[in-house]
């Protein structure tokens, strides 16, 4: 009786949820981990691409617009890297796999023809995950050639973060990927200074012996994962100004126990625990969103996510988007899906939710595929726009001509490497003439890559164009499928 009870109040709330009307822009993202995952390396080639198809095309079908895929789990890499090997979540000697492919080049192309966008997930510092992996790293990895830029805190191996060498290498592994891959985007997650083990302090004395300048220790930390930041913002807008880079810290910046401006909570903190000041980080514009950890149920007595979703939506200005990180099986648990996405809705400046994890979605654990695909992500939605990156709107597409009774195409733009290349397109169906109004979010039914597009109902069809930062073009001529 009590889980029917839960379910029916599962269904309720996501109704709820649906029946506010879903916006035509809003971030929907899912995190695909690669760090602890077994499939990759079990899988051969061909099984590993057929399974990330099926991912992708589950994660399509309830409405994801975005997938932040782990492409450096621990210092080692899901694609061809010229600094790292290859990661031992994929091939178990840190060679190529064999027969060859390349993960990251292989899901950026196919997320891209589902209509959806890839971002490329590195972990900064971490090199593993526990005293085996030490052991195991293969000759080539840079702990192998220089160990005295590394830390051994808990039986784990971590980058330095005080020490500029590592820093550089971290940048041009950045700069690595946004040179020769068509990523949307380059995202970190909470791991920064890693987690505190109960009575251990991390071992970098000999570094603020060396750089500490006389500063406080933890204000010291926090410098240096400020450089960091600041300098990956600078190589990818040198390299690439549309790829955009986001951060997913912990869901407590400060308590306010610690700090007046601080959220009403009791945990850990991004700011003293962590020595990531992700706030200033958006106030310096060095990141373009910010998406917290929001993982807690709406009645949790530490970190109620009804506190924490108002104090994220009131902490910045506006000037970077917030999107939030949303636990799926906590939520199906408690029955609060529907209540929560409704809440990040209401946000005034929330624009946006990304699904941790989304192997979760597509197992569809608590019937959340069922939940997003036909109620709360059951139309398709467009990526915010960066405003900050260009605020040029493309032109419109010139002309559509149909191949057939339901098929029609466009003249593609060309690309030039430049942030106001067109680069995707939205599709809108409308009644009759007098409906198109490319405002109305219902009317969205598709976003492609491509520029053909095969109508599943008769209706008036109009087609925008969209840049690198998501800027939309007025719409095209109308043409009328009839069939």
């Amino acid at each position: 009786m009590k889980k029917l009870t839960l379910y029916i109040t599962f269904v309720l709330l996501t109704t709820l949820a649906a029946s506010a009307q879903s916006p035509k822009r809003e971030f929907r993202g899912a995190w695909l981990h690669t760090v602890f995952q077994t499939q990759y390396l079990r899988n051969t080639t061909a099984q590993n691409k057929e399974y990330i198809c099926r991912q992708l095309d589950s994660l399509a079908a309830m409405g994801v617009n975005a997938v932040i895929f782990q492409v450096r789990p621990q210092a080692d890499a899901f694609y061809a890297s010229r600094l790292e090997p290859w990661s031992c979540y994929l091939t178990a000697d840190g060679k190529a796999p064999r027969p060859f492919w390349d993960p990251l080049e292989f899901i950026i192309g196919e997320a891209h023809a589902r209509g959806m966008e890839l971002h490329a997930w590195l972990n900064p510092y971490r090199v593993t995950s526990n005293t085996r992996q030490i052991q195991k790293l293969p000759s080539s990895h840079i702990y192998r050639k220089h160990p005295e830029r590394f830390v051994n805190y808990g039986g784990k191996l971590y980058f330095d973060p005080a020490l500029p060498e590592n820093r550089e290498f971290i940048g041009k592994v950045v700069d690595d990927i946004v040179g020769r891959y068509d990523i949307d985007g380059i995202h970190f997650d909470d791991y920064f200074y890693p987690y505190p083990i109960a009575g251990k302090d991390f071992p970098d004395g000999k570094s603020y012996a060396r750089y500490g300048a006389g500063m406080k220790r933890a204000d010291w930390r926090r410098h240096n994962v400020d450089l960091l930041i600041e300098d990956i913002h600078r190589r990818i807008a040198k390299a690439k100004p549309w790829v955009r880079f986001g951060i997913s810290p912990f869901g407590i910046y400060r308590n306010k126990s610690t700090h007046p401006a601080g959220s009403d909570t009791r945990g850990l903190e991004n700011y003293d625990a962590l020595y990531a000041d992700v706030l200033l980080w958006a106030q310096k514009g060095w990141i373009d969103y910010l998406m917290p950890q929001l993982y807690w149920e709406t009645d949790h007595k530490s970190a109620s996510y009804l506190v924490l979703v108002d104090w994220w939506d009131k902490a910045t200005d506006g000037s970077r988007h917030i999107y939030v990180g949303q636990d799926v099986e906590r939520s199906v648990k408690k029955a609060e899906l529907g209540r929560k996405v409704a809440l990040s809705r209401k946000a005034e400046r929330i624009q946006g939710n990304c699904w941790w994890p989304g192997y979760s979605l597509t197992r569809n654990v608590g019937g959340v595929a069922d939940s997003l695909s036909t109620a709360l992500q059951r139309t398709p939605a467009l990526v915010p726009s960066y405003p900050w990156i260009c605020t040029d709107a493309p032109k419109p597409v010139s002309r559509i001509i149909p191949s057939d009774s339901r098929t029609f195409s466009w003249e593609s733009g060309k690309a030039t490497g430049d942030v106001s290349d067109i680069v995707k397109y939205a599709v809108y169906r409308f009644e009759s003439r007098r409906d198109i109004d490319c405002e109305k979010a219902e009317a969205l039914v598709a976003v492609t890559y491509g520029n053909t597009f095969t109508a599943k109902e008769a209706g008036i069809y109009v087609v925008t164009a969209l840049n690198r930062a998501n800027i939309e073009s007025a719409p095209s001529a109308p043409i009328y499928i009839n069939e």
